[in-house]
């Protein structure tokens, strides 16, 4: 698996480096100038966007598995290297991350600004932009480190800012209190952390122990010993190695029972804070499994396979069965989540190309079609203060449009033919169906609650009697639609030419089958002459 550094221009360095610096100058920002804040964020992340872009046009779907590598000493007395790469799975996530960031800044201009009833609550504008920024660096670097050590600590150093995003601006449409909101902000915040940095402290100590059995950290010279036969880990030794791991992105993802930070976090964070969790810090967790878990573990992936297949559908079903019961918009979008996170979990683990290439696709679908359904019921929570589904009715008659763009994010959530999940869940449900048919089986009843989840929701909150406090509720301006529209096209435009991302991710998904030496299974078709 040799690799050939790139000597010219550091493009997967400085696609990370314009959102890092530029967090630090939107925080520089002086406090009555926010916004010139806003712009700049919004200029930086579009900066950002276009770097993703040419990543991806430099990008040769062909080529070696790994491109555009920078590979330079850090810390030499320990083997680490500031050493990047992305492979086509990477380029995708990277384009994901790069386009829903304009988006979260759009969707957030007002989320930060400070609330005249009362000094208490002032937010720093400044900062929670910043924090943004600086989070959209940390993911976009993990998903090009090839160094095991490098992505560790980009793993664990981003759970700081999404810590201060939750617990220091939170959502305002709360029923309590002040100061009962606050608690319940606080104790999200926590939530959050503690449970991903118990994952990662679990991570670390496994990435200890194959630096002790491999010598180094570099992921692409650990997998090449390995396949040389230079390399050899006892089968004990490799199982404990992957399962801590396997524990921290588990947690990272969510996979069933390690999920319960997640409605917590995006039901008291604000809608665009909610996305960046769900549609991109959370996609880290299922990107390293492809590649650290199954590139560096690939006969004990094998071995766990038939667990973590089980833990995806309980994913599936349960969170499926808690959206339909919840009463909070957002609380019932996370839990949703959930259940897609078992579909993405399921494909990786069902080993076959539909699989990982339905559950690579369905990760970046899923981004774009939760944030379209988050952020629009974000506009439509500030418009009545309220997250509580039975707070709603009617909304339709008096927000045509905002119902309309709802009803789309919605129909996408439940995977409908023509938009863009509707490939993912079905790349995923063959490619599952084709090694374990019983598990492909039953998680087609996500598909089922899904869809009673959705359009339930849509029922109570748009259609029916016009409640009296929904009256004056104003439509989609022209900020929003500059949020949505372009979500909603992009759904479109990949429902039904999915070509642009599936040609990018295909080669990459062969490699990984490669590394865990594994192969379709073929189609048992039964000879109609013989059988007679």
């Amino acid at each position: 698996m040799s690799q050939v550094v790139n000597a010219g221009f550091p493009l997967l360095t400085a696609t990370a480096a314009v959102p890092a610096v530029g967090a630090i100058l939107t925080a520089a920002v002086p406090a009555a100038r926010r916004t010139a804040a806003k712009w700049l964020a919004l200029l930086v992340s579009l900066a950002t966007l276009v770097l993703a872009g040419v990543v991806w046009a430099r990008f040769e779907p062909g080529g070696d598995r790994y491109q555009l590598v920078e590979s330079h000493s850090w810390i030499k007395d320990f083997g680490v290297r500031y050493e990047l790469g992305v492979d086509g799975i990477g380029v995708a996530l990277i384009a994901l991350t790069a386009l829903l960031i304009p988006f979260v800044v759009l969707a957030g201009w007002h989320d930060a600004d400070p609330l005249e009833t009362s000094s208490k609550r002032w937010r720093p504008t400044q900062g929670f932009f910043a924090l943004i920024l600086m989070v959209e660096a940390m993911v976009i670097l993990s998903f090009e480190a090839t160094d095991v050590f490098l992505f560790y600590i980009l793993f664990e150093a981003m759970l700081i800012p999404m810590y201060f995003l939750i617990g220091g601006f939170g959502d305002r449409a709360h029923s309590g209190s002040d100061e009962n909101a606050a608690a319940q902000r606080s104790y999200a915040a926590v939530k959050f952390l503690l449970y991903n940095l118990v994952g990662g402290l679990i991570m670390l100590a496994a990435v200890i122990g194959l630096y002790v059995v491999a010598g180094n950290f570099s992921l692409t010279e650990i997998a090449e010993a390995r396949a040389n036969g230079s390399l050899e880990m006892a089968t004990s030794t490799e199982r404990w190695l992957f399962l801590g791991f396997f524990f921290a992105f588990a947690v990272k993802a969510p996979l069933w029972p390690l999920h319960t930070w997640l409605p917590n976090a995006m039901g008291e964070a604000t809608a665009p804070v909610a996305v960046l969790i769900t549609a991109v810090v959370d996609k880290v967790g299922t990107f390293a499994m492809l590649r650290f878990c199954l590139g560096l573990f690939p006969e004990a992936s094998k071995w766990a396979t038939p667990a973590i297949v089980v833990l995806a559908l309980i994913s599936i079903v349960y969170g499926a069965l808690l959206a339909v019961g919840q009463r909070d918009i957002k609380r019932l979008v996370a839990y949703a989540s959930i259940s897609h996170f078992g579909f993405i979990i399921l494909g990786i683990f069902a080993m076959t190309t539909q699989g990982q290439s339905g559950a690579t696709l369905y990760m970046v679908n899923h981004g774009i079609s939760t944030a379209a359904l988050m952020l629009v019921a974000g506009f439509l929570i500030s418009r009545r203060g309220s997250r509580l589904i039975a707070d709603y009715g009617g909304v339709q008659k008096v927000a045509p449009v905002l119902a309309g763009t709802f009803l789309i994010g919605g129909l996408a959530t439940l995977s409908l033919p023509g938009l863009a999940p509707f490939v993912s869940e079905f790349l995923v449900l063959v490619g599952t169906y084709a090694r374990y048919p019983v598990a492909g089986i039953i998680a087609t009843t996500g598909i089922v609650l899904a869809a009673l989840y959705t359009l339930v929701l849509y029922q109570r909150t748009m259609t029916g009697p016009v409640k009296e406090e929904v009256r004056a509720l104003p439509d989609l301006k022209a900020r929003e639609l500059a949020v949505v529209v372009p979500l909603i096209a992009v759904l479109i435009f990949l429902g039904v030419f999915p070509k642009p991302l599936t040609d990018v991710v295909n080669p990459a998904v062969e490699h990984t089958m490669s590394d865990v030496q594994q192969k379709d299974p073929q189609p048992q078709i039964q000879n109609v002459e013989a059988a007679k």
